[in-house]
């Protein structure tokens, strides 16, 4: 690239030689600022340029004008660098205040008061495996041929189950409290039905159709005592589960903090009395004929293991309305949660649930709207099962 013809300045130094030193300068400008900052070599900002620009003269600017550049570019990226940083700390202090808070609801789990019944001559808990997740699946003393048509289905039996928690990481138990005369018949009867199948996960807390937010509560409460899980779900008894693609959706969020999983609606806060869903709470939620928040469906979702713990260690303050998924929603209220609509969680029985297992991508869950559940679920799961599953080895052959 040429210089201009040269001619006399009023010092007797041509413009050439004026050229010349504010060359040199600017290059010695740039290795100045690259020993300490460790910007791109000019020439190679040289190379990179357009056609049109190599062409033009080039413009000796003075080396501050550049070096204000590359200093403003290079604290950007500091800043950043920095941002990145305490992201990385705020996640790992999160992540020690919840093994805090899941130590102190395990401690509290051993004293007179806890969500979980305690049975006399049971060992201490050792130190927690590790799971992936814990499926709680409600159920009254009323629904035993409910049970018996998930067990005979969906749900492994025996040496599978404890299998699927050992290789898997999955504990799967039907949750239940205790009558209002703990001991009594109904109670007996859980025993025995336990004794037999030992899939139970018994709750310090009496039953009772008014009672499921707080039974709900109490579950993730006793659950997170008692397991150390990436997710904790909550299904009714009336809902076709497909293991191996209920696994493949939560894996999805795994590494996430504070994850709330399942199908969002937004229904109408019911103000009248005697219909079902009644809110009698309704005037909180503003004017008549407003809608609830947005919160998951209650037939089944999943909360990360923060989640469980978060409700664990504020239940004696968290507010119960009167359903039960409503509540869920609302103690996420405030709190910095990342809501997930999974539609797999909410498909129709047959058809839709069919034709999706024939075209290879079968639902995690499957149930009716119109009956909050599978309708007639007794007489019905192992026709679903049949028609809507996954197929009785798809867990052991999915990699979470």
């Amino acid at each position: 690239m040429g210089l201009s013809k040269p001619h006399k300045v009023g010092n007797g130094f041509s413009a050439r030689w004026v050229s010349l030193f504010c060359i040199a300068s600017f290059f010695l400008g740039v290795l100045v600022v690259n020993s300490f900052w460790g910007v791109p070599d000019p020439d190679k900002i040289d190379e990179e340029a357009s056609p049109l620009e190599k062409d033009q003269p080039r413009r000796v600017l003075p080396p501050i004008v550049n070096c204000e550049k590359k200093a403003s570019y290079k604290i950007q990226i500091f800043v950043s660098s920095i941002y990145t940083v305490n992201q990385a700390l705020d996640k790992t202090i999160s992540t020690l205040e919840v093994q805090l808070a899941t130590a102190r609801a395990s401690k509290s789990g051993n004293y007179e008061g806890s969500p979980v019944v305690i049975r006399p001559g049971k060992e201490p808990l050792k130190e927690r495996q590790k799971l992936f997740f814990v499926m709680g699946i409600m159920t009254a003393f009323s629904s035993r041929k409910r049970r018996e048509s998930i067990r005979e289905t969906w749900m492994p039996q025996g040496d599978e189950l404890k299998k699927l928690e050992v290789e898997k990481g999955i504990i799967m138990r039907f949750v239940i409290g205790h009558s209002a005369t703990p001991g009594g018949l109904l109670d007996r009867a859980i025993d025995v039905e336990d004794e037999k199948h030992k899939d139970f996960f018994r709750l310090n807390h009496i039953e009772g159709y008014h009672e499921l937010s707080s039974k709900t509560q109490t579950y993730f409460t006793a659950a997170v005592s008692k397991w150390d899980a990436d997710f904790y779900i909550k299904v009714d008894d009336d809902v076709h589960i497909n293991l191996g693609m209920v696994g493949s959706t939560l894996a999805r969020h795994r590494s996430k903090p504070r994850t709330y999983i399942g199908c969002m609606k937004s229904g109408p806060v019911l103000a009248n009395k005697g219909v079902k869903y009644h809110e009698p709470e309704y005037w909180k939620f503003g004017e008549e004929g407003n809608k609830y928040f947005r919160h998951a469906t209650g037939q089944i979702y999943a909360i990360s293991k923060d989640l469980a713990t978060y409700i664990s260690v504020h239940r004696h303050i968290l507010h119960k309305y009167a359903n039960e998924d409503v509540s869920l929603g609302s103690w996420f209220i405030g709190v910095d949660v990342e809501h997930i609509d999974e539609r797999s969680l909410c498909c129709g029985t047959s058809p839709e649930c069919e034709w999706k297992a024939q075209a290879g991508n079968p639902c995690a869950a499957s149930f009716d709207w119109s009956c909050s559940g599978m309708c007639k679920s007794v007489e019905r799961m192992e026709e679903v099962h049949e028609r809507c599953g996954e197929g009785d080895e798809a867990i052991w052959h999915t990699s979470f």
